[in-house]
């Protein structure tokens, strides 16, 4: 299973210094940033490029930020009657 990440994000609406597009950005990994037209777009964007700075920091064999939670996921089987 692979290793997934909690990031804290920013979310500013649409102005004249964003184009008038959403702006995420993730203050843990400076300058990770993405637009969007809407909040679920720039989201999409910025986890995408998130994605991209966590496999370069990882390539590189640098420390991931520490602000950025390192998250296990586990499997819970339920009972088809419960």
């Amino acid at each position: 299973m692979p290793t997934q990440y909690r990031l804290a994000y920013t979310m500013s609406g649409p102005s004249e210094d964003t184009e008038d597009m959403y702006l995420a950005e993730a203050p843990a990994l400076p300058g990770c940033r993405a637009w969007g037209e809407t909040p679920e777009l720039a989201l999409e964007y910025l986890a995408s490029v998130a994605e991209g700075f966590i496999r370069s920091y990882l390539k590189d064999s640098e420390p991931v930020p520490s602000d950025i939670i390192d998250v296990g996921v586990i499997n819970v089987p339920l009972p088809t009657r419960v």
